[in-house]
């Protein structure tokens, strides 16, 4: 399994051709206090860097792009009815949903950890 990062501040946890998403604890932390979250439909093909859903918080609401081309497979109803799990845990039962890569390849356009805690850093 590896971890990668997208500019938008999303996370994917790949594990062969499947990848979880969520967003990072820089988003959470950016956004504040989760209200609502808005996720993609299972079985939608949703191509990378187009709008996949919605995440609103106390102070703004912002949209969760999707990383990489893929079939959502799952999403997280667990968020849906609690969405302060982006902000407890962003990177565990936080998860949005889950996605069948279409492109592999389109993961070697994303950070991994180390590039990604650099670039968020940047003012």
């Amino acid at each position: 399994m590896s971890l990668k990062y997208t500019p938008d501040h999303e996370w994917l946890q790949v594990d062969g051709d499947i990848a979880i998403v969520g967003i990072t604890h820089h988003a959470q932390d950016a956004l504040g206090d989760v209200v609502f979250v808005d996720l993609p439909s299972v079985g939608a093909v949703i191509h990378a860097k187009a709008v996949a859903g919605v995440v609103e918080s106390v102070k703004a609401a912002a949209d969760v792009y999707m990383p990489v081309t893929g079939e959502v497979l799952e999403v997280n109803e667990d968020l849906r009815s609690d969405p302060s799990l982006a902000n407890t845990d962003p990177l565990g039962t936080g998860w949005f949903f889950k996605v069948k890569l279409s492109d592999p390849a389109e993961l070697e356009g994303l950070m991994d950890e180390t590039s990604y805690t650099s670039f968020a850093a940047k003012p």
